[in-house]
């Protein structure tokens, strides 16, 4: 079964999410511009990369090649550049930094400890992160608050130290992200269809079984119930009103 036939299921407001979502891409790109939307190839940044074109805003696209993700990631991104006649940008780990690590620690360092976990995570993806977003006023992701309890409060849009945060699908579900790439008929990662709802490296990724939580396939092996990397743990970010997303 594939996953648009198992999970093509709207909320009755989905109609009303897409049509805020867009207004709110639009109402942020006029108040915080530049923007760039950071894609892990998930089906949630698929559905971003749409609203963002559907709204007609000035926004680059960016991805974290870890040099860890699978194939079936990596192929959305010739997809995209080539439906929507723009670039996308691949931000890598420095070499240097790789080689030193798996020198020191081996290829498999993520199951030895959590620390090192984390380190591996900071090599290959918080600091190419820093340099994805140097110079911009905002980032655009889709984060949602059904994904787990670390997300259930996350604003629409958050303030940084540096620059905002917007999450326009905060409020979708993960039938009306479906029921959106079925509408517009959006390619999609094939491992979404083997029950891999949550996506990122391959030794930290696994398919999920029925009745566990949505991110359960992430860093399986830990025992934290926090199932984050660091790209969306910011202690300085507060939420902003409504009204502070507007140019008025």
């Amino acid at each position: 079964m594939s996953a648009l036939s198992l999970y093509n299921q709207p909320s009755p407001q989905f109609d009303s999410r897409q049509a805020h979502a867009i207004a709110l891409l639009k109402r942020v790109a006029a108040a915080h511009g530049p923007l760039t939307q950071a894609s892990s190839l998930g089906a949630e940044d698929m559905v971003v990369t749409h609203l963002i074109h559907l709204a007609g805003i000035e926004s680059g696209v960016f991805v974290l090649d870890t040099g860890k993700l699978h194939t079936e990631t990596l192929t959305l991104i010739a997809k995209i550049e080539q439906r929507y006649s723009r670039s996308v940008e691949v931000y890598r780990p420095r070499n240097e930094s790789v080689v030193k690590f798996v020198r020191q620690h081996g290829e498999e360092a993520m199951y030895q400890s959590v620390a090192l976990r984390k380190q591996c995570c900071d090599i290959r993806k918080m600091e190419p992160l820093s340099r994805a977003l140097a110079g911009k006023g905002g980032w655009i992701t889709g984060l949602r608050r059904e994904q787990s309890s670390d997300r259930a409060e996350v604003a629409e849009v958050e303030q940084g130290s540096e620059r905002v945060k917007v999450n326009p699908l905060v409020e979708w579900t993960w039938g009306d992200v479906w029921h959106f790439i079925a509408r517009h008929q959006l390619d999609y990662n094939a491992l979404h269809d083997r029950f891999f709802p949550s996506i990122g490296c391959v030794p930290c990724t696994r398919a999920i079984a029925v009745g566990e939580d949505f991110r359960a396939g992430r860093w399986w092996w830990e025992g934290s119930d926090l199932k984050e990397c660091g790209l969306h743990i910011e202690p300085a970010m507060t939420s902003l009103p409504p009204s502070e997303t507007s140019t008025a």
